[in-house]
Parts: C-alpha cells; sequence; structure tokens
C-alpha cells in the first residue's frame, strides 16, 4: 500500500483490509479525475480554434465527465461546477471578440 494512500495504522488485520479498500477506491478516482482534466484540456484547446461545431461537443463531454467525477465521488461538486462555470466562461469570452 502507498504510504500516502495509509489512512490507519498498518497493525491488524482489519486496518490491512480498509487500507486496500482505500488505495483501491483512490486508484478509481485518479481515472474519473484523469478523465475529466483530459476532456477539459480538448475542450479548451478547441474554444482556442474557434471550431464551433466540435467546441461544443467537447464541452458537453466535457460536462459530463465532470459530474460524473462529482458522481462518483472523486471530486467535490462544487469543484465540478466551478470547472464547468470557468470553461464556459472562457467560451463565452472567445465567442464575443
Amino acid at each position: 500500500v502507498d504510504s500516502k494512500l495509509v489512512y490507519h495504522s498498518e497493525g491488524s488485520l482489519a486496518n490491512r483490509e480498509i487500507n486496500k479498500e482505500f488505495a483501491k477506491e483512490a486508484q478509481r478516482n485518479v481515472s474519473w479525475r484523469s478523465s475529466a482534466k483530459t476532456h477539459i484540456t480538448k475542450a479548451k484547446s478547441l474554444i482556442e480554434e474557434n471550431d464551433n461545431e466540435l467546441t461544443l461537443k467537447a464541452i458537453r463531454e466535457a460536462e459530463s465527465a465532470l459530474d460524473k467525477a462529482a458522481q462518483k465521488g472523486a471530486i467535490h461538486r462544487n469543484n465540478a461546477a466551478r470547472r464547468k462555470s470557468r470553461l464556459m466562461k472562457r467560451l463565452n469570452s472567445a465567442s464575443s471578440t
């Protein structure tokens, strides 16, 4: 078990099992967060290119990925909302110029 992921002392068998579960959950969270970040990066790059149709599709995918990550508990729901808001703000400022 990674030392950063240890929530209980390593002493008893029960604590070792709990630590295994925490490690598995942390690994799943990394996957959800990574997916959300990838979608956001893709959407940001398309916003800069001013490709409207692809941009809107990418933003929908990014919002969906953020909502899924928040639903799974990988990120806080307010964090997801803030990221979606910033993404839309970036889209609006790019389309107005």
